[in-house]
C-alpha cells in the first residue's frame, strides 16, 4: 500500500479548506485526497519534464484516486498571523492596505503519514516514491514540505488516527466530523460525465428547430470547455478555468466526511501565565567571586548583615514591582504586615573555607520558594560591597531542598553539615543580638529570649550557655550588628552581640538562626565541634 511521510521544515502547514475564504482563518486539516494528489502531479510536471501525463503516471493516479486515504495526525495547534497588504491606491495622502489573516496548523517536527489501500506495481511504486522525493510543498507555498514513500510494511503511528466514514467504520468517541475534498472515482466520474453531454446533446435535438451544423459544433466546444475530459483532466484545471465555465466546486471532486481526533487540531485562547509549582526548592546556595577572581577581596565576616541586606533587596526588586508580590521574599503579607513565625526568607553569608572571608550566600525558605521567587533567585547575577562600590560577581551553586544540600559531598557538604546538622551542641558562628531590650529577670532575660525564639521557630527547649568573649572568637566582635540605617530599618534595641552554646536533649537540625537580624546572617549557629564561620 504507498505510504507518504511528510514533515514540514518550518513547523507550519498553511491550506484553506475548499469553500472557505482565507480570512475565515481555517485550516484543511487533514490536507484532502484531492490537493496531495494533484501537489503529486504538480511535482510531475516541475521535475519530471511532462508536457502530458504519461501513462504510468495515468495509472498511478486512477489507482490512487479509486480509494480514500487514511491518515496518521501528528499535535497541532491552530495559529494564526496578520498582513496588511498594500493594495496600490492611495486614501487620504497614504497607501490604503488590506488585512489579510494567514492561518496555519502549528505542527513543530511533528510527521505526517499517509497511506492509501491499493496495491502498486513495481512501475507505479517507484513513480510513487520519485514524486515524493521531490515534492515541495503542500498547501500554499510557504507551506514546505519533505516527503518520502515509506515501505508497505512500515506500521503507522497508533496515535492521531482519521479515516473516512463509512458504514463499516462510522464515528467513535474523542472525534469529531470534517469534510475534506476527493476526486471523483474515475468509473463514476466517466458515467456521469458521459451522462451530462449526452442529455445536453438530446436537449438540442429535441428543440423545436432542427439543429444546424454550426449550432451543433458550438455544442460540441462548450461541452469541452464545460466538462473534463477525465477525472486527471479535471484535477489539473485551475479554479479560475473551472469558475468561468460554470461551476461552484471543481468538477471532478467531491466532498467525503472524515472523523479525525477531537484534539488534532487545538484552538484555544492564550492562557495567563499561571505560578507554576516548584516542588520542594526551600534552599538557594550562591558562590560569590571579584571580577578580578581575587579571594582577599571578598568581603570580611563582619559585613555579614549589610551583605546580606544588599542581596535581599536585589531579590525582592527582580520578584516584582512590589513587594507584596513575594512575600516569602519580602517577609510582608498582601496588606503590608510582617509575616510571623519566621517562615520567610533567610539571607545567610557564609565563609566556608574558614578564611575570614565571605565566599557563599544561602537563600533558605522554610515555606519553599514560589514560581516567581525563583526565578528571581535564579536570574541574580551580581551584588556589591563596601557601600555598594564594588561589585560581587554571582553564581548558583545548588538549589533545592535542605535534606538534598546534606547530600553534597567533599569539602563543601562538610561545611554545609555544620550549619544543617544534625547535633545536640550547637555554638554561635555569628553573635546573637537579642531582639528586645534585656531583663535581670522573666521572659526577657537573656536565657528567655532565646528559648522564645526556639519555640516560635519549632526548636526543641535547650540548655543556653553564654560564653566569654576571648582570642578564639575576638573575630566576631566586629561583626556590624545592624542593617543599613538610610533604608530606616528595624535597628537592634542594643547594640549588643553574645556567643552563646546551645545543649539540646536529642538531635536537632538547623539551620538554626535567632534574634535580630536572624534572617540576614545574625544569630546563626553551627554545630560546635565544626570550623564554619
Amino acid at each position: 500500500m504507498p505510504t507518504l511521510k511528510l514533515t514540514f521544515p518550518g513547523g507550519r502547514y498553511h491550506a484553506t479548506p475548499t469553500g472557505h475564504h482565507v480570512n475565515e482563518g481555517l485550516v484543511e486539516w487533514p490536507p484532502s485526497p484531492w490537493r496531495v494528489l494533484r501537489a503529486l502531479i504538480a511535482t510531475g510536471y516541475t521535475t519530471e519534464g511532462w508536457s502530458a501525463l504519461p501513462p504510468e503516471a495515468c495509472a498511478l493516479f486512477d489507482q490512487l484516486a479509486s480509494v480514500l486515504p487514511e491518515y496518521r495526525l501528528p499535535p497541532a495547534a491552530l495559529g494564526h498571523s496578520r498582513h496588511y497588504m498594500p493594495t496600490g491606491r492611495l486614501d487620504k495622502g497614504r497607501e490604503s492596505t488590506s488585512l489579510v489573516f494567514d492561518a496555519f496548523a502549528d505542527i513543530g517536527d511533528g510527521e505526517l503519514w499517509i497511506r492509501w489501500p491499493a496495491v502498486l506495481g513495481t512501475s507505479g511504486q517507484a513513480l510513487f516514491a520519485k514524486l515524493a522525493s521531490n515534492l515541495g510543498y503542500l498547501g500554499r507555498s510557504e507551506s514546505w514540505a519533505l516527503a518520502e514513500a515509506v515501505s508497505d510494511e512500515a506500521p503507522l503511528p497508533a496515535r492521531g488516527r482519521a479515516f473516512p466514514h463509512t458504514a463499516e467504520d462510522g464515528p467513535r468517541r474523542g472525534y469529531e466530523q470534517v469534510f475534506a475534498v476527493a476526486p471523483e472515482e474515475p468509473a463514476r466520474f466517466a458515467a456521469w460525465r458521459a451522462a451530462e453531454v449526452e442529455a445536453a446533446r438530446e436537449a438540442l435535438a429535441n428543440a423545436d428547430k432542427k439543429p444546424t451544423k454550426k449550432a451543433l459544433q458550438t455544442l460540441e466546444e462548450e461541452l469541452s470547455a464545460a466538462y473534463p475530459v477525465d477525472f486527471l483532466d479535471a484535477m489539473q484545471w485551475d479554479t479560475a478555468r473551472w469558475k468561468a465555465a460554470g461551476w461552484s466546486h471543481a468538477p471532478g471532486s467531491r466532498r467525503v466526511l472524515y472523523w479525525r481526533p477531537s484534539a488534532a487540531l487545538e484552538v484555544a485562547p492564550l492562557q495567563r501565565r499561571r505560578p507554576t509549582r516548584v516542588g520542594a526548592v526551600e534552599v538557594v546556595l550562591f558562590a560569590l567571586t571579584t571580577p578580578s577572581g581575587s579571594r582577599s577581596a571578598l568581603p570580611t565576616i563582619a559585613r555579614t548583615v549589610p551583605q546580606a541586606d544588599l542581596l535581599h533587596r536585589a531579590l525582592v526588586s527582580r520578584a516584582g514591582h512590589s513587594s507584596t508580590d513575594v512575600p516569602e521574599l519580602s517577609g510582608r503579607s498582601e496588606d503590608g504586615t510582617p509575616l510571623k513565625n519566621h517562615r520567610h526568607a533567610h539571607v545567610l553569608p557564609l565563609d566556608l573555607d574558614a578564611d575570614g572571608h565571605l565566599d557563599h550566600i544561602l537563600l533558605y525558605v522554610p515555606q519553599r520558594l514560589s514560581a516567581q521567587a525563583l526565578r528571581a533567585a535564579l536570574s541574580v547575577k551580581r551584588t556589591y560591597t563596601k557601600g555598594g562600590v564594588g561589585e560581587l560577581q554571582l553564581a548558583v551553586a545548588g538549589r533545592g531542598c535542605v535534606e538534598e544540600l546534606r547530600k553534597l559531598d567533599g569539602e563543601l557538604g562538610r561545611s554545609i553539615g555544620a550549619l544543617l546538622g544534625p547535633s545536640r551542641r550547637w555554638i554561635s558562628a555569628t553573635p546573637f543580638v537579642p531582639p528586645r531590650f534585656l531583663k535581670k529577670r522573666g521572659r526577657h532575660t537573656l536565657d528567655g529570649q532565646v528559648l522564645a525564639e526556639l519555640s516560635v521557630r519549632g526548636f526543641p527547649s535547650a540548655r543556653v550557655e553564654v560564653i566569654p568573649w576571648s582570642a578564639e572568637n575576638a573575630h566576631l566582635r566586629h561583626v556590624l550588628r545592624h542593617r543599613s540605617k538610610e533604608r530606616a530599618a528595624p535597628q537592634p534595641p542594643i547594640d549588643a552581640g553574645f556567643i552563646l552554646r546551645l545543649e539540646f536533649d536529642d538531635l536537632v537540625p538547623g539551620p538554626i538562626c535567632l534574634g535580630y537580624g536572624s534572617h540576614f546572617g545574625l544569630g546563626r549557629f553551627a554545630i560546635a565541634d565544626s570550623t564554619l564561620r
